[in-house]
């Protein structure tokens, strides 16, 4: 391992030469060679941030209702908060602060806020003025526009009040530059802002995203952003070029309406063509090819993908696993294969027509799957233990180290499925034009995992979010927020999932079918009031609507955990007919772990 400073989760740890240079941790001495092993695997598992998302585009006409839907999974545990910026208007000649992103290389406490708190600062509403944490320092500042609009926003911008829809995942590229004043201020996550903030479609939200990477430059991984609104999607993806440079590269493509695309943590455009009126791109993107000796023009097209991609991150099939997966639940009639010759294969569509029009419902089941009925099904085996658990955690097998502080040679891999332990939240947005952009656009949120969450419906046209849905810390636990109560029941559920998961789907199912079963009632009561010249009093109905929602699954939510509790205490099972019904093991997984060769009698065993 190479000299210098190498970051985890907990802080610094000074490398000097090698492993047994360690000198400091946080400044305080390290002695001890227990606790320098678990530093050092503290460390090595703590080296790369979480990059991980899934997400999804579906067209016009490969939806249920006519809608354009972008579905997102925000897979790294770091702020969960759903936050609402309102609209604001500004004085001639004012500044907008860039701050820096956590979702680029991780918290960065010389520009501000904390390592639980994307933002903090007083200019975007209430929800991120935050009392007693660091303000975020601003890379940098672009001019203000006279009006804003109102938009809610996550670790990404999430939709604004025109229905501008966006979704992301983290890409590798072959250059991930860092952040610089003055050189490159702008990743993904304040790109998608200011598009929410001064755009209304999904064209607009492109070129203006493009221009600001060109003009202000670029840093951080390779990034995939979904763009929709009521009529098309698009997917953009965008890189850095130079460790020194400014600027970047971006292109995008449409989605056919009747289809449906998927991204999983790696580029998916590929052949980037000229004079297309589904592809738009930065006018640099083969000159810097060329210059960098990436692409030869003479041996064809200009592949995005290969071109300034690095492959996968962390090991083969991190990504094309799930995009396999993703693209059969859409289309199960292609057969598609989860065996390719490569990380740059061609074998997986761009997008595909779905066998039938997908359902918001369709969407995120999606993002709950753990591979359930396939080769790769992570509820069965022995990794998933007794009780089915999906749970797999990451760290890599090589950062065990034994006694004497050798690292293990063993090699391998957990597949790593769509629903994942450390999703932060997941939702699927709804863009439709056939009704007013109040009315038609809405959020369905998740806080937490995909598998164990609660999909709750948030309109364009609120007048603000609930205040439970606003305030997530990773280092609290709070009882007044939402994502907390999800948090506490998904690790709860660990200890029994099999049993557990049953329990959390009846309140699931209990809370979402309200929710859709609602959905036509209420918005027709608000296209009432709106078609009447009641504005304000449409967007009241939607916003109170959502808070008392809100309010029900957060008080049921905490309720759920205490039942599980109960329920399940000390192992057992046990309800007002019986206390402490035994739930002993299955006999596979017994004869596994080396239950037989227990004590069964008084003469010892030869091995």
């Amino acid at each position: 391992m190479p000299g210098g400073t190498i970051k985890y989760p907990f802080g610094c740890l000074e490398m000097r030469g090698s492993r047994s240079g360690i000198r400091q941790l946080k400044g305080v001495e390290v002695m001890g060679r227990f606790f320098f092993l678990f530093v050092l695997v503290l460390c090595l598992v703590g080296v790369q941030p979480a990059l991980a998302c899934t997400t999804l585009i579906v067209g016009k006409e490969a939806s249920f209702d006519g809608s354009v839907m972008v579905s997102h999974s925000d897979d790294g545990l770091n702020d969960g908060s759903l936050v609402y910026v309102p609209a604001m208007d500004h004085k001639p000649g004012s500044r907008r602060a860039v701050f820096y992103s956590h979702a680029a290389f991780d918290f960065k406490p010389q520009w501000g806020g904390s390592v639980s708190h994307r933002i903090v600062t007083r200019d975007r509403g209430r929800a991120y003025d935050k009392t007693g944490v660091k303000p975020s320092v601003p890379l940098g500042f672009i001019p203000q526009v006279e009006h804003t609009y109102a938009y809610f926003d996550a670790n990404y911008g999430v939709m604004n009040e025109h229905q501008l829809s966006i979704g992301e995942c983290t890409d590798k590229a072959k250059v991930h530059p860092e952040p610089e004043p003055g050189k490159r201020i702008f990743y993904s996550s304040e790109l998608s802002r200011v598009a929410l903030e001064r755009t209304k479609t999904a064209r607009e939200a492109i070129r203006l995203m493009g221009e600001l990477i060109e003009k202000y430059g670029y840093y951080g991984t390779g990034e995939t952003l979904l763009v929709a609104d009521p009529n098309e999607g698009w997917v953009m993806e965008m890189a850095g070029y130079d460790m020194n440079g400014t600027g970047g590269v971006w292109v995008a493509q449409r989605v056919p309406d009747d289809m449906v695309f998927v991204a999983a943590n790696q580029f998916r455009i590929r052949e980037v063509r000229k004079d297309s009126d589904d592809m738009m791109f930065s006018g640099n993107i083969f000159d810097i090819a060329r210059q960098k000796g990436w692409w030869d023009p003479s041996k064809g097209s200009l592949d995005f993908a290969a071109v300034y991609g690095d492959g996968e991150f962390h090991h083969p099939y991190y990504s094309l696993r799930r995009v396999w997966r993703a693209l059969s639940l859409v289309a199960p009639s292609l057969n598609l294969s989860p065996w390719v010759e490569g990380p740059f294969t061609l074998a997986y569509p761009f997008a595909v027509k779905p066998d039938r029009n997908m359902k918001v419902q369709d969407l995120f089941a999606i993002h709950r799957d753990n591979y359930e009925g396939t080769e790769f099904d992570l509820t069965r085996g022995l990794a998933a233990g007794p009780f089915g658990n999906p749970t797999r955690f990451e760290g890599n097998a090589e950062s065990v180290a034994d006694k004497e502080g050798k690292l293990s040679p063993l090699v391998g891999e957990f597949e790593r499925p769509l629903n994942i332990y450390r999703c932060v939240y997941s939702y699927v947005n709804q863009s439709r034009k056939w009704l007013p952009d109040a009315i038609g656009g809405v959020v369905w949120f998740g806080p937490d995992r995909p598998a164990t969450t609660v999909l709750m419906p948030f309109y364009a046209g609120a007048f603000d979010l609930p205040d439970s849905v606003q305030r997530a810390d990773i280092l609290r636990l709070d009882r007044k927020s939402m994502w907390t109560s999800f948090n506490y029941v998904a690790n709860y559920s660990m200890l029994k999932y099999a049993f557990m998961i049953k329990d959390i789907r009846t309140e699931q199912g209990r809370f979402e079918g309200a929710a859709f079963g609602n959905q036509k009632d209420l918005e027709t009561k608000a296209l009432t009031l709106w078609q009447n010249g009641n504005r304000a009093g449409a967007r009241e109905l939607l916003t109170r609507y959502s808070d008392k929602n809100a309010a029900g699954i957060l008080d049921a939510w905490w309720e759920l955990s205490e039942f599980l509790y109960v329920k399940y205490n000390d192992g057992y099972i046990n309800t007002d007919e019986e206390i402490a019904h035994p739930v002993f093991y299955p006999a596979w997984w017994l004869k596994q772990v080396g239950f037989e060769d227990g004590p069964t009698s008084y003469k010892q065993k030869t091995r």
